[in-house]
């Protein structure tokens, strides 16, 4: 995913929040909340003297595993080459780090013990689906954040439990969501599909995730704009698919939309319905590494416009503000239209008075 460092993925467009970024897992900031005492995913591996922070009680700690004396409920047994859970885990449980192993699959023995976890992360394994039993996640109804970037997965797991918040699946091989796979997910804020084999989206493929904040489903290999996406979602991320176009009602209902990036796809104007930007909510608009021969039509209350390496020729005034006057003008940033086939010195003599709050326009 693309993260620009001049903007930061806030869950709630327009504030600033306070928090702690991580960017290991699926490319995305992962936001923390010290207050309640919620780890990095990080390994604590070589970042801390062993001869103080760990314990070697055997009784306390997994075999295989470390367990650091600051931090008695996580329980760390990533990078171990594991190919099967820990046994035993000790039921003060709530972090459970397993990234980096060769774990292929587990059943519902494997987290009998742990009914008070919160983070249980996967990454970096070779979890097949044919090897989860899908009872195996059901009974922990304290989890919020499963992991499992970076697997074989060909779907998306069975049996989740309801409490999930997170849920990234990135960089796994699935093809399609099967029903009801998410309809128990009701407090599912973020959900992470990208780098994976999705051709189409179905009607009832996200239904259930009716406050899904983030979702990300770039890297797959949709040909159009997907339909039936949850209405909710304030952060959509469809970069680098093959999508040509959008139809009039492609964005219609998402009146929370604020970033929508669909950089490294294939739209062309022609694909384009006019007006289909139209949505006022929206802060970020990412239109980069397309076919674009004309600036489209976006809502003048838009902030940042991306549109760099494009095709286009002509800077059209129109398509940023529909009318000029004291209270009515384009409330643009960041312009990017560099890569395109214009030059400073073509730019209209009224494109200041249309874009008279730009920070920064790069042609």
């Amino acid at each position: 995913m693309d993260i620009r460092p001049l903007l930061i993925i806030l869950s709630v467009c327009g504030q600033m929040q306070a928090i702690t970024v991580d960017t290991d897992y699926g490319g995305l900031p992962l936001q923390i909340d010290r207050f309640l005492g919620e780890p990095t995913v990080f390994t604590l591996r070589n970042r801390v003297d062993s001869s103080w922070s760990w314990m070697v009680n055997n009784q306390d700690c997994s075999v295989k595993c470390d367990c650091a004396i600051q931090w008695p409920t996580a329980l760390f047994c990533d990078h171990k080459g594991l190919e099967q859970f820990p046994e035993s885990l000790p039921s003060r449980t709530q972090y459970l780090f397993l990234q980096g192993n060769m774990i292929t699959g587990f059943n519902s023995k494997a987290l009998a013990n742990t009914t008070n976890l919160r983070w249980l992360i996967l990454d970096q394994n070779q979890l097949l689906s044919e090897r989860l039993d899908g009872r195996s996640p059901f009974n922990l109804t304290q989890l919020v954040n499963l992991f499992m970037n970076h697997n074989n997965l060909t779907e998306v797991p069975a049996g989740l439990p309801g409490g999930l918040k997170q849920l990234r699946l990135a960089y796994n091989q699935i093809e399609k969501i099967g029903p009801g796979a998410f309809e128990n997910l009701q407090n599912l804020t973020l959900l992470l599909l990208q780098g994976n084999r999705l051709k189409t989206i179905g009607e009832t493929d996200f239904k259930g995730l009716s406050i899904l904040n983030l979702l990300d489903l770039s890297q797959n290999v949709l040909d159009t704009f997907p339909k039936h996406l949850p209405p909710s979602v304030q952060q959509l991320y469809l970069s680098h698919n093959a999508i040509t176009g959008m139809a009039e009602d492609s964005l219609q209902g998402f009146n929370r939309l604020c970033y929508l990036r669909l950089r490294n796809n294939q739209l062309k104007n022609d694909g384009l319905t006019p007006g289909v930007f139209n949505v006022t909510s929206l802060v970020e608009l990412d239109l980069s590494f397309n076919q674009l021969t004309e600036i489209p039509f976006v809502p003048t209350t838009l902030q940042y416009l991306y549109l760099e390496v494009n095709h286009i020729r002509e800077f059209n005034v129109s398509s940023l503000c529909r009318t000029v006057g004291l209270t009515s003008y384009s409330h643009i940033k960041i312009l990017r239209l560099d890569g395109n086939k214009i030059k400073y010195h073509q730019l209209p003599p009224d494109w200041v008075y249309c874009l008279r709050i730009l920070q920064n326009i790069y042609i």
